[in-house]
């Protein structure tokens, strides 16, 4: 049963990052005339995934630091995810919260300081979700009965 563990974790993880920040989201922005609605839901959707992410991920850190020396790619990889998904929810998300409750005004050094940091965010989200396929490819490689049932 571990050894199904970490591919159904790791997928759960990936597929939310992909599903949410490239699916989801556009959807919202595009559906909703309300932009400020639209980003209100994406937060929150954002804030599930980081949440179930950091889930998932403490989970198959625990799993790779019993079966992996420190060196190992896979587990490398792990942690760097885990460090992006800290500080983008609990770096970058406070201070752009801040901002929002300060009232953004176009235009405004507030408004060009929650761009910049939304941009940063968004750059850590996407090398997150890249490092995510590429961790679940590291995965299914090294888990040949998995692939094939046996």
């Amino acid at each position: 049963m571990v050894r199904y563990a970490e591919p159904v974790l790791l997928t759960l993880w990936v597929g939310l990052l992909w599903g949410i920040g490239y699916l989801a989201v556009p959807i919202l922005f595009s559906s909703l005339e309300d932009r400020l609605l639209a980003g209100m839901l994406a937060g929150k959707m954002f804030t599930a995934v980081s949440f179930i992410g950091l889930g998932c991920g403490l989970v198959l850190l625990v799993m790779s630091l019993s079966s992996r020396p420190l060196r190992d790619a896979r587990l490398r990889l792990l942690v760097l995810m885990l460090a992006l998904v800290a500080i983008g929810e609990f770096v970058f998300q406070p201070m752009m919260a801040e901002l929002k409750e300060q009232g953004l005004v176009a235009g405004s050094d507030a408004a060009a300081r929650f761009g910049m940091l939304h941009g940063a965010a968004s750059l850590l989200y996407l090398v997150n979700s890249i490092a995510g396929l590429f961790l679940l490819l590291l995965c299914w490689r090294s888990a040949p009965s998995f692939r094939t049932g046996g």
